[in-house]
């Protein structure tokens, strides 16, 4: 599992002239199974992304399709992590 921890490069006009296409970007990810959550930083200064995929290059491929990305509007932080605790409505996340 990753979390990528998205850093805005450009003001926050700019990113919400491109947020539509971002959001479609998100809502494919999702019906893809993905991309599990995601949300704005507080305070704005951009995004928090928890996604599955078979390794990381993958998901580079995957986020390199983001038009923030495309734009050069963040700086993309990716963590991978291997979730071995949950509540149990998340037991799903959970890899051995």
């Amino acid at each position: 599992m990753f979390i990528v921890v998205l850093t805005y490069t450009k003001s926050l006009d700019v990113i919400d002239a491109h947020l539509p296409a971002h959001v479609e970007y998100l809502k494919k990810q999702y019906e893809k199974e993905v991309f599990i959550a995601s949300g704005r930083r507080v305070p704005r200064t951009g995004g928090i992304i928890f996604a599955r995929a078979a390794n990381r290059e993958m998901l580079m491929e995957i986020l390199r399709q983001d038009p923030f990305y495309q734009h050069g509007m963040a700086d993309y932080e990716v963590l991978e992590f291997t979730p071995s605790m949950s509540l149990p409505e998340l037991s799903c996340l959970i890899e051995s």
